[in-house]
C-alpha cells in the first residue's frame, strides 16, 4: 500500500508531536515540516528525522506543494483563515487543530466517516474531543436538553497559541457539543491549573436530560464510548461511575497522554493530534479507495 504523503504546518509542540504520531501511522507518510521560526525545536527535530523542512511559512511550501495531498494545521485560528485559502486553491485535504472551525467539526468516535468526503476538517478543541463523544454516549439513548463541560489542565501544557485562542476554545467546544453531541444547548468552561506537579487533564460533563429511568443504558451507552476513544487515545478513561440526580447526570474523565513529544500529563494537547491523525487516515483510507476505484 502506498502511503498518502502529508505536511505538518506549524513547528510547536503540537506539530511536532504530530510528526511523531504519523511516523507510526500505516496510512500516512509524513513529508514536510513548515514553521516560521528557522530555530525552533519542531523543524530541529524535523529536520533530523528527514522531512523537507521550510522556515518561510506556507509560501514556501506552495512552491513545493505536491510534497503532500494532506496537510495538518497546527497554528492558530486567525493565521487557519489564510492558510486554508491558499491550501484549498492548490486543491490539498486540510485537518484543521485551531478553534477556527471554518470546516465540518469531526470527533473521531461519533461521526469519522463523513470526514472522507471533506476539504477541510476541524477538530474543535481538546476539551471538545475529550467530552464530546460522552454527550453524544448520552444523547443516543436519551435526548440532552443542556450540556456543559469543564476542561481542567495543567497550566505548563497550555502553550501560547491555546491562551491566546480561548475564547474560541469556549465558542468551538459550545457550538460541537451542540452539532455533534447532540445537546440542545451547549456550554464550555477551560480551567488552567498551576498545580505542582502538573495534574492530568481531567473533564468534567454535566448534562440536563429529559427522561429518567434510563440509567443503565446510559451508562453501558458511556462505556462503550470509553472504548471507543480508547482506541487511539489509551489514557482516555473513567473516574468513577456516572453520577445521577433526578434528570442530572455527571460524568468524570481523566486523560493520560501518550508521552510521544508531551509529557505526559499533557494531553489535552495529544487528544488533538490523536484525533487529527485518525482523521487524516480516514482522509487516506477514502482517497485510496478511489484510486482503486478508477483503476
Amino acid at each position: 500500500m502506498n502511503k498518502v504523503k502529508v505536511a505538518v504546518i506549524g513547528s510547536g509542540n503540537i506539530g511536532t508531536d504530530l510528526m511523531y504520531k504519523i511516523e507510526r501511522s500505516e496510512w500516512l507518510e509524513n513529508s514536510a515540516m513548515i514553521g516560521i521560526d528557522p530555530h525552533s525545536e519542531g523543524l530541529k527535530r524535523a529536520r533530523e528525522h528527514g522531512l523537507r523542512i521550510f522556515d518561510n511559512g506556507i509560501e514556501g511550501f506552495l512552491e513545493e506543494s505536491e510534497l503532500a495531498d494532506i496537510v495538518f494545521d497546527a497554528t492558530t485560528a486567525k493565521a487557519h483563515l489564510l492558510h486554508n485559502r491558499r491550501l484549498q486553491e492548490a486543491g490539498k485535504k486540510v485537518i484543521d487543530l485551531t478553534p477556527a472551525a471554518i470546516g465540518e467539526l469531526v470527533v473521531p468516535p461519533v461521526n469519522l466517516q463523513q470526514s472522507g468526503k471533506l476539504n477541510n476538517v476541524n477538530m474543535i478543541t481538546c476539551g471538545g474531543q475529550a467530552t464530546i463523544p460522552i454527550v453524544h454516549a448520552i444523547n443516543r439513548i436519551v435526548p440532552v436538553a443542556y450540556a456543559e463541560i469543564i476542561a481542567t489542565v495543567s497550566s505548563k501544557s497550555a502553550g501560547p497559541g491555546t491562551r491566546a485562542n480561548i475564547d474560541e476554545f469556549t465558542r468551538t467546544t459550545a457550538k460541537g457539543i451542540e452539532m455533534i453531541g447532540g445537546a440542545k444547548k451547549g456550554k464550555a468552561i477551560i480551567i488552567l491549573n498551576p498545580a505542582e506537579p502538573p495534574i492530568m487533564m481531567r473533564d468534567t460533563i454535566h448534562a440536563l436530560i429529559e427522561e429518567e429511568g434510563k440509567e443503565a443504558e446510559i451508562i453501558s451507552s458511556i462505556k462503550e464510548m470509553v472504548h471507543s476513544v480508547q482506541q487511539y487515545v489509551p489514557g482516555y478513561r473513567l473516574l468513577g461511575e456516572p453520577i445521577f440526580e433526578g434528570k442530572k447526570l455527571s460524568v468524570f474523565i481523566e486523560v493520560e497522554g501518550a508521552g510521544d513529544f508531551f509529557p505526559t500529563y499533557s494531553e489535552n494537547l495529544d487528544i488533538m493530534t490523536a484525533a487529527a491523525v485518525k482523521v487524516g487516515e480516514e482522509l487516506a483510507r477514502k482517497q485510496a479507495i478511489l484510486v482503486k476505484d478508477k483503476g
